[in-house]
Order: C-alpha cells, then sequence, then structure tokens
C-alpha cells in the first residue's frame, strides 16, 4: 500500500464538485468522490461538507468504526496537524470513567492479581478481533459456524465460560494470557463473561455459550470418566455443542413439575424418553442435551446425543434468532443408561448444583452489560449537541449518568464479593451460604439493567429504538435485558429464595 500524502486545508478545499469531493475528518483526507452516491443517508450529508472538515457532523452521525469499514477512502492526512480523536486499536482498555471496572481504571483491589490483568487484555484483544464476526450472527440471526466455534475452542475461550476445575488440566486447555490451568479461577472466570457481554450481542452470546455453560457442568461433575472423554473434548474445542434442557411447556421454574419420561428397555440397557423441551438455548444448534427425564426412581439427568427421534425447532424470541432458542421433541429416544449423570433418581441434585454458577454467569454479564450503557451514554451526551448544547450540559442528562454509575458500581461490587466467596468457599459451603445472595443479587442487577436500560434509551432518543447506527448497544439492551430477569429464575423467585435463605439461618433468640 502507497504511503499516504499530506495536504493542506486549502488543498481539500478545491476538490468541492460531485465528482471530485474530498472532506476532513479529524486531520485525516477521505475522497468522497466514488461513495457520495453511494452513502446510505444520500448525497446532502457529504456535498454540504465538500472540501471542508466534517468532523463534528461525522461523529454526530456515526461510529468510529464506519471509518474502519471505510478506510479504503482515505486518501492523506493534514499538513501538520495530528489527530484529536483517539482511535480505539484492539485490545484496549477505554479511558472513559466508570467504562471498566475499577480495578482497571487505577483504583486499588484487593482481589485481583497480575495475571487477572494479563488475562483481561489478551482476552479483550480476542473478543475485539471476533467482534465484527460476532455482530454480522446477531444481525442475521443465522448460526455461529463451526470454524467461529473452533476460533472461540481454540483461544481456550470455551473451556473458560465453563469455569474453573480440574477438567482444565485432565483435557490441556490452554488459556489466554499464558495462565496456567491450576491457577484459573473465578475471577477469570468474570473477566471472561465481562468481555463477552461487550460485545453487545445477546442472542448470539447465548448461541455460542448460553447453552455449554449450563449444559456441560452436570457431564463434567456426575457424568462417567469414559462419557466425559467422549464428548468433553469436542465440544472445548468447537466441533460439537451442547445444551441444557429442563424446561418444558408445563414447568419453568417449578422444575419437580416435568413430565419428560425415560423408560428402561427390558434387557435394562437402554432408557426409552419421550417428552419436550421448551425455551431450550443453543437448542437448535446442539449435538447433546443434558435432559431432566422422569424414571421409576423419581427425576433423573441424561446425557441425549442428537440422534433419531430428537427433534429441534426455532422459538422466535425477543433477542436474535443466533442464540438457537428451540423446542426439542425426544420420541422414544434410545439412550444408554451409561449416558445417566449422578444417579438414578438424583436428578435434582444435579440440577440444583447448576443454579448458583448459572446466576452467577448472568451477574457478571448483566454487571458488564450496565458498564457498557454507561460508556455509551456518556460519550453520546458529550459529543452530541442539541439547541446550541451538549447533551451533558443538561443537569437532567447528567442526573441520569450519575443514577446509572451508582448502580452499576454497587451491583458490581456485589458481584465481585461474591466471586471473592467462590474463590474460597468448599463447593458445600457455597450450596449452605450462597444460594441466598447470589438470588438476590440477581435481582438488584436486573432491576439495575432495567433502570439503566430506561435512562439509556431517553439519552439516545430515537437512536435507542433503532437496530443499527449511533444506539445499536442501547438498542439491544433495552431489548433484550428481560432475558436476565427471568432465565435462570425469575425475579420474583429470586427475591423470595433470597429472603427464605436468610429465614433459615435466622437467629430463634433474636427479638426488637
Amino acid at each position: 500500500m502507497a504511503p499516504l500524502k499530506s495536504y493542506t486545508r486549502e488543498e481539500v478545499g478545491r476538490h468541492t464538485s460531485d465528482n471530485d469531493l474530498w472532506i476532513i475528518i479529524d486531520s485525516s483526507v477521505y475522497d468522497m468522490s466514488r461513495f457520495v452516491d453511494m452513502h446510505p443517508g444520500g448525497a446532502f450529508p457529504i456535498l454540504e461538507f465538500a472540501g471542508k472538515d466534517a468532523t463534528d457532523a461525522f461523529y454526530g452521525l456515526h461510529r468510529q468504526d464506519v471509518l474502519v469499514k471505510y478506510a479504503r477512502y482515505k486518501i492523506g492526512t493534514i499538513e501538520g496537524e495530528t489527530p484529536q480523536i483517539e482511535f480505539r486499536e484492539p485490545g484496549t482498555l477505554s479511558k472513559v470513567p466508570y467504562a471498566e471496572p475499577s480495578a482497571w481504571m487505577g483504583f486499588k483491589s484487593p482481589y485481583f492479581k497480575e495475571s487477572h490483568f494479563k488475562y483481561r487484555l489478551a482476552v479483550r484483544k480476542i473478543m475485539d478481533e471476533l467482534a465484527p464476526e460476532a455482530r454480522e450472527y446477531e444481525d442475521t440471526g443465522s448460526r455461529p459456524t463451526n470454524e467461529f466455534m473452533q476460533k472461540m475452542g481454540a483461544a481456550g475461550l470455551l473451556a473458560a465460560n465453563v469455569g474453573p476445575g480440574k477438567y482444565l488440566k485432565e483435557f490441556n486447555v490452554k488459556l489466554p494470557g499464558d495462565v496456567k490451568p491450576e491457577e484459573y479461577d473465578y475471577f477469570h472466570e468474570m473477566i471472561t463473561h465481562e468481555e463477552m457481554a461487550r460485545w453487545g450481542t445477546r442472542g448470539m452470546d447465548d448461541g455460542v455459550i448460553g447453552g455449554m455453560t449450563i449444559g456441560l457442568p452436570p457431564v463434567l461433575n456426575f457424568g462417567s470418566k469414559e462419557l466425559r472423554h467422549k464428548i468433553v473434548p469436542d465440544i472445548l474445542a468447537g466441533k460439537k455443542r451442547i445444551a441444557l434442557a429442563i424446561t418444558e411447556p408445563y414447568a419453568g421454574s417449578d422444575v419437580a413439575n416435568i413430565k419428560c419420561t425415560a423408560k428402561r428397555t427390558p434387557d435394562g440397557k437402554h432408557f426409552i424418553v419421550n417428552g419436550v423441551k421448551k425455551w431450550i438455548t443453543t437448542g437448535c444448534w446442539a449435538d447433546y442435551f443434558s435432559v431432566a427425564v422422569l424414571t421409576e426412581k423419581g427425576m433423573s439427568m441424561l446425557l441425549i446425543e442428537r440422534s433419531e427421534g430428537v427433534e429441534t425447532k426455532p422459538i422466535k424470541t425477543s433477542y436474535s434468532p443466533a442464540a438457537g432458542t428451540a423446542y426439542v421433541t425426544f420420541e422414544n429416544v434410545k439412550v444408554p443408561v451409561e449416558n445417566l449423570l449422578g444417579k438414578e433418581g438424583r436428578g435434582f441434585m444435579v440440577v440444583l448444583s447448576n443454579f448458583n454458577h448459572e446466576r452467577w454467569v448472568m451477574l457478571t454479564g448483566s454487571t458488564m452489560g450496565g458498564r457498557v450503557a454507561v460508556e455509551e451514554c456518556f460519550k453520546w451526551a458529550m459529543q452530541r449537541k442539541v439547541f446550541g448544547k451538549r447533551l451533558i450540559d443538561q443537569p437532567v442528562i447528567r442526573n441520569k449518568l450519575a443514577k446509572m454509575i451508582a448502580s452499576v458500581e454497587s451491583c458490581h461490587s456485589w458481584v465481585e464479593n461474591i466471586t471473592y466467596q467462590m474463590c474460597h468457599m468448599s463447593y458445600l459451603e457455597q450450596a449452605d451460604k450462597l444460594a441466598g445472595p447470589i438470588s438476590l443479587c440477581k435481582y438488584q442487577c436486573t432491576r439495575m439493567l432495567h433502570d439503566i436500560a430506561d435512562d439509556a434509551v431517553q439519552i439516545f432518543g430515537g437512536r435507542a429504538i433503532t437496530k443499527t447506527g449511533m444506539g445499536r448497544m442501547i438498542e439491544t439492551l433495552q431489548r433484550t435485558y428481560k432475558f436476565t430477569a427471568i432465565l435462570g429464575g425469575s425475579e420474583e423467585i429470586m427475591a423470595d429464595l433470597g429472603v427464605r435463605q436468610a429465614m433459615k439461618k435466622f437467629p430463634t433468640d433474636a427479638r426488637l
């Protein structure tokens, strides 16, 4: 590629006709002659700035990534001038106040070690490079390709989303940032979920890791060694996909009411499974299903491979079809008894063992989702001018930002505290002490998202209800935040569970 030339502003000012049209954006010179007729917004907005500096006008209408997309039209720079607007490179941290967790904004933290800082930078670089492809799947609603999944797998990010455990070493997982498997903890995992949330692709995220983060742990924790070694490597490599199938048309939060049955064959070597499951995340794309069934001994968990008798149909929901949300039918599906996850009749314990981690994963993503909204609104308020003033110069906008920042920071602090407990508690202690706090924190986080989405929409106005352009991240948030408020336990059930757990520990001798 030939080196870019330098021009004076006077030279640029001579190129003002339809077929010879140059503009300046932040000291860079762009030749719009061949683009003006293709401009989605028509020719007028470009002709208005022919030969002139269009920096303010451009950033009032477009996101910075438009300059990346159309970089081929850049022909030079302005002589003696340097860019005044930071051009964000993949893998870099934001400098906008409150756009990053406080430990990454120069504040002290008792939680994070050097490996966590290295890890976030390594993960962010990978995620930023994959972001355009991720957004394409989100926007088109298409299935994330095997190639995309295998990129995630090769980077260690599929395993990273499942969390710490002996399996990382057992299956020789290579993690970003040269983090050793035995060093990987819940704070590393928290960072993984936060960085995925920065994509702003809520449906596509679930299509990639939503089913896996809740469908694979039952196999890792309760499956036989033979079963683990048969399916886990391919899932972590992105060659196969898995979903958790518990919810039915008749049973959502009330898991005990499932009707899907599994009856042993006369020779005792197989189960024959019949029933349906609904709203199964990643279900359309899954090769395997961790399924709650009823056997003669009660609720049990089975790993079912996609085979004859397994059918999935897409369910249209508020977020992207890339999530692969499915209605799953099992009709006389033959499953080896070796595919039992845990003991027959003890399936409810397997289900419950998943809940704390599943809900905690949602907390980590929700706080970063709120934080991304804060950054988007802060930037927009600083650059958008209305009635001759920047939005940020209006007290009502500053008040909205203050409320948003305070709610994100308070929720994030609670999530960090819970994460610290998870790092220093045994599984049994977590089950005893954290079910209540995690439930209440999920309730608080989804209320936070509700309020932030509401304020962010008011700040962005019509752009916040438009799927593309300046407000696309806010549009996605306001359309999809309710998934966090419903999946993994609704707000009402989370609030009630949190208080009921506290009641169990209420001292019998306490009085006013």
